[in-house]
């Protein structure tokens, strides 16, 4: 059954990184993998997020406080715990360089995909207290997982497994936060979606 569906797995990796490559997406995925190293979108992204700060209200300063340990439990937890647990071997080192379609740097371990779960963290986040957004983020997280697979360096269950895991992982510290806050320091509690 295991050696069935990891032959599944790899069928749709080849399918996604080599059927499906384009010269435009040669420019686009790698670019989206990574969006969050590009200065101007640094940029962006701390603006958005002081503005959350100063001017969110109580709603917009839970979701940017909320942000920090949230990406701190789930990076690690997929990184350093899960990682070296399962210690899946990338494609890009299964895969010699004529199987692949290498687009960026290779990378450590493979399962699960740390950019599945820290997007899919963050949206399942913002979704917890800006539902009206929840469509827009899920993309947004959708595509920065697939696009690990059409960059070579994740396999399809990587980032499947991941964004279950970033959104499970954003429930805990959201139910979390809400339970704490709801008892112990009910003036700054914030109900899912209120202002």
């Amino acid at each position: 059954m295991i050696d069935w569906l990891y032959s599944i797995d790899i069928a749709i990796f080849h399918f996604i990184n080599g059927t499906l490559a384009t010269s435009v997406g040669d420019v686009f995925w790698p670019f989206l993998t990574d969006y969050d190293k590009q200065l101007p979108i640094r940029i962006v992204l701390i603006g958005v997020w002081l503005w959350l700060l100063i001017k969110g209200g109580k709603r917009g300063r839970t979701a940017a406080l909320i942000i920090i340990p949230l990406l701190l439990i789930s990076d690690q937890f997929s990184s350093t715990f899960i990682k070296s647990l399962v210690g899946r071997v990338r494609p890009c080192h299964a895969f010699s360089a004529g199987e692949i379609h290498l687009l960026v740097g290779c990378g450590g371990l493979s399962f699960p995909s740390s950019h599945a779960v820290n997007n899919f963290g963050v949206a399942t986040m913002f979704s917890w207290y800006y539902p009206k957004a929840r469509l827009g983020l899920y993309i947004f997280a959708s595509l920065v997982a697939i696009s690990r697979v059409f960059v070579g360096v994740h396999y399809p269950s990587d980032v499947l497994g991941g964004a279950i895991i970033g959104t499970c992982v954003a429930l805990f510290v959201v139910g979390g936060w809400q339970a704490v806050s709801e008892k112990l320091l009910p003036s700054i509690a914030v109900e899912r979606g209120k202002p």
